[in-house]
Order: structure tokens, then sequence, then C-alpha cells
């Protein structure tokens, strides 16, 4: 009798911890997936729109130079996903970790790890006005 609810002990406390961990690990991929980065309007990018316009979107440029007396800016960033597609990702990681009891980590973890926007880069040159008069893609 008493090595039985010996067993019984051990067997409970072994699911708590078990439970334990799986809780600790769910929940990463639906974590990352809504800190991916945010898309970029790159839309803006064409002749006439003002630069002030331009850094609220894109924020600063990593260089400024002037070529031929006109300001010439280079933008760098990690291009991210739509709003919507942030909070589907989220979601369906979420549902996945419940439905699997955590299980699900092993592959979405990775997933979002690795599919986290791609780099992009654009040359931007400016008129007299400090409007786009040239847009050239430099890294897609």
């Amino acid at each position: 009798m008493r090595a039985a609810l010996c067993r019984s002990r051990w067997s409970i406390a072994s699911a708590a911890w078990l439970g334990l961990a799986v809780i600790g690990a769910a929940g990463c991929s639906p974590v990352l997936a809504s800190k991916q980065p945010s898309r970029r309007d790159v839309d803006l990018l064409s002749p006439g729109v003002p630069r002030n316009m331009v850094l609220a979107e894109l924020g600063q440029p990593v260089a400024t130079e002037t070529k031929d007396g006109r300001r010439v800016e280079v933008f760098s960033f990690v291009q991210g996903y739509r709003k919507g597609v942030k909070v589907a990702r989220t979601i369906g990681h979420g549902a996945a970790d419940v439905m699997t009891l955590g299980l699900w980590e092993v592959v979405g973890t990775p997933t979002e790890t690795t599919l986290n926007g791609h780099r992009v880069a654009y040359e931007v040159t400016y008129d007299a006005s400090d409007r786009i008069d040239r847009v050239v893609l430099l890294k897609k």
C-alpha cells in the first residue's frame, strides 16, 4: 500500500513538473510572431513626396551626402509584415501550442526566428525643395 501511494505521489509530481515545463515553453513562437517588424510604406517613395514624410515613415537615413548640389540619402531597414499577417501568425502559433500542449514550439520558434522580414535599401535623391526627385532600389 505504501509503495502504491509513493508511486502515485511521484506520478502527480512528475505530471506537475511536466505541465509547468510545457506552460513555460509555450508562448515563444506567438511572442516572436507578435514582435516581428512592421511593414513600411515604400509606396510613398515616389517623385514629389516631401522629405519629412519619408523620414516619418522610414526613420533616419544610414547615409547622407550631397551630389551635384542635391541631397542624396540611403535608407536601410528590415521590411516586415502587415498588422493582419502578424496577428494571424500570433493566433495560429497560440492555437497550435494549445492543441499540441506546447510541442508546436519545436517547429514554431525556429520558423519565427527565420521568417523575420528582409533587409532592403533605397537611395533617395531630393530636389532643391527637399521633395523626392529619384529613387533607386539598392537591395531587395
